[in-house]
């Protein structure tokens, strides 16, 4: 689900209220524990946390305009989901994050390749994301993007 928006401010004020502390939060948690060079921006509709051209002047081979994505948060229909392509990519931290997951909830992980879905705000499990976002630099997720996009040209 997609908001005709224009801006940050705009997509906050666009989120059902029940969610936006939720969401609030979980801004401030990506923004305080993701390393030095990731920037929060609209991002395909969403708030993402983007690699900016200024790091990495070819941007998103999809579209070489927009800054190439990282994390992204959405306010979906049923739940909020938290996009990280890190997770994607690497199977290490993918398998860290699902075996450390129980150890800070106990629901169910609703989790896709890189989408978590958290259906009720009071399930995020805000320690475990801080965790998660310290994991990958900007450099490293370049270096990550960049051989995976040299093995498709293969």
């Amino acid at each position: 689900m997609q908001y005709d928006v224009s801006s940050l401010n705009e997509y906050l004020e666009s989120i059902p209220v029940e969610r936006k502390e939720a969401i609030e939060q979980l801004i401030e948690v990506l923004k305080t524990n993701l390393p030095d060079g990731f920037a929060l921006e609209l991002s395909y509709g969403h708030l993402g946390f983007v690699v900016p051209h200024t790091l990495y002047p070819s941007g998103y081979h999809c579209d070489p305009k927009a800054p190439l994505p990282f994390i992204n948060i959405a306010s979906q229909k049923n739940f909020i989901a938290l996009y990280h392509m890190g997770l994607y990519m690497n199977d290490e931290i993918y398998n860290w994050f699902v075996a450390e997951y129980p150890k800070h909830s106990t629901k169910k992980l609703d989790m896709g390749k890189s989408c978590i879905r958290f259906k009720k705000v009071e399930d995020i499990p805000y320690d475990l994301i801080r965790q998660l976002a310290q994991k990958i630099t900007p450099e490293q997720w370049i270096n990550m993007y960049e051989s995976v996009l040299i093995n498709r040209k293969k």
